[in-house]
């Protein structure tokens, strides 16, 4: 039979000393953690039953862990514990669902009764639902940063912007603004810009009527109607045709939409979020992106730093994915090894979070020990020659042209065939994607 796990949360070593007896006594298994950081990182790659943690800790108080652990939805049951915890930090860690608040020393009857405050059966080391399946895990002072803005300006109906690469997680963030904002319990809908032709992207914003033209059956609300009350987020903006771009600004200005086909305008009420990958200032200097759309976007603006510039969060995301696909896949892989996490935190990441991710799903299902080795995190044919080298493979004297080729051809490789995955590691659109393919069929049947 598993034995249940505690987490304690205490830089006092003496302290650790005599609650590790009295668990082992009890039959339970003791993981440690010095402070907040390690601690999360811990329960994103352990199950665990019970949190026990010392109100005042370095970087991160016991009240802000238990304030992060609700954020990220890790859902253990917590119990603070204090030599002098002020009332205002008692009562804020109860309102966050502390279980109690205890006052040190922790002696051998304090413990058990603490142990029987676990809630019978296992508890899981992650909450199920939208909350958790959309979480944004980080330690990173830049990435907080930057989600403490977004809480602060999730109540305002103000237009977002967010730049970043492929995989950065911007979708994410979109869906951050809207959890923390008063539309939170109404419709949160995206569309991908860059997935559908002009003309049934304008259908699927805007919407159209019956007879509109060949093959509209019937009335269809667009993406604009469906978000009413809520958040719409236009993914990859920049990849709009620029005659639908007028029609978006029409929207965000008169807040009414035109179904096509359609005779009287539909007004709605929906927060904007919109994305890109791209350099928006480049695409404004083109003229193939309007600048008074850029402007009605842009109200506030937010960058997502690439993953190569918060290394301090992959062994965090190292955890976090293991435990979902460990759970997903019916897995027990306990983790990794040094050197695997080492090797990860050396490489470039051109893919992001979404690189890494797909990465850590594999090696989890290929795995054939406790620990996901070196090894088990390369395809043979992916292996880098070093830690430091990227996983795209090396070519003699060839023509740059060649060069491009074979890196598209080695991504839709390494996604079996999925041009928006493909496109994503590469950093191009879906469109420059297809129209690089196209250009190859080309070549090949002119040959």
């Amino acid at each position: 039979m598993t034995r249940k796990k505690i987490l304690l949360v205490d830089h006092d070593v003496e302290q650790g000393a005599v609650v590790s007896r009295s668990l082992e006594e009890e039959g339970y298994e003791l993981v440690t953690a010095s402070d907040a950081p390690s601690a999360l990182e811990k329960l994103a790659g352990n199950s665990c039953d019970l949190v026990i943690s010392e109100m005042v800790l370095p970087r991160m108080d016991g009240v802000d862990l238990l304030r992060k652990m609700r954020e990220l939805g890790l859902p253990q049951p917590v119990v603070m514990v204090t030599a002098h915890a002020s009332v205002h930090q008692a009562v804020e860690a109860m309102k966050l669902g502390a279980l109690d608040v205890i006052l040190k020393p922790l002696k051998t009857g304090i413990i058990k009764a603490i142990l029987g405050m676990i809630p019978r059966g296992r508890c899981p080391s992650v909450k199920e639902g939208p909350e958790k399946r959309h979480a944004i895990i980080t330690r990173n002072r830049m990435m907080e940063e930057l989600l403490d803005q977004a809480r602060d300006i999730a109540g305002s109906r103000a237009s977002v912007f967010i730049h970043g690469e492929s995989g950065t997680g911007k979708e994410l963030l979109a869906r951050y603004i809207h959890q923390h904002s008063n539309r939170k319990d109404q419709p949160f809908v995206a569309v991908n810009c860059a997935a559908l032709p002009e003309t049934l992207l304008e259908s699927e914003i805007m919407g159209h009527e019956r007879g509109a033209f060949t093959g509209a059956v019937a009335a269809k609300k667009g993406k604009f109607e469906l978000a009413h009350g809520g958040s719409l987020l236009l993914d990859e903006i920049s990849e709009m045709a620029f005659p639908l771009q007028s029609k978006l600004l029409r929207v965000l200005q008169e807040k009414e939409v035109d179904r096509i086909g359609g005779t009287r305008p539909i007004p709605v009420d929906v927060r904007v979020m919109a994305t890109t990958n791209r350099d928006t200032e480049k695409l404004l200097g083109q003229g193939s992106f309007r600048e008074d759309l850029y402007f009605r976007l842009n109200v506030i603006p937010f960058h997502l730093p690439p993953l190569r510039e918060r290394k301090d969060d992959i062994p965090l995301l190292v955890g976090f994915f293991v435990e979902k696909y460990n759970r997903q896949e019916q897995r027990s892989v306990k983790g990794l090894t040094d050197e695997a996490v080492d090797c990860l935190v050396e490489m470039p990441w051109r893919g992001n979070v979404r690189e890494l991710e797909n990465m850590l799903a594999r090696a989890v299902l290929l795995s054939k020990g406790e620990r996901i080795e070196k090894k088990d995190l390369f395809l043979d044919h992916q292996r880098p020659a070093g830690i430091g080298s990227s996983s795209l493979p090396t070519f003699t004297t060839v023509s740059l042209k060649e060069i491009e080729k074979k890196t598209i051809f080695h991504a839709l490789d390494r996604t079996n065939g999925n041009r928006t995955h493909a496109a994503e590691i590469l950093g191009i659109s879906v469109r420059t994607l297809r129209n690089k393919l196209n250009e190859y069929r080309e070549k090949m049947h002119a040959a």
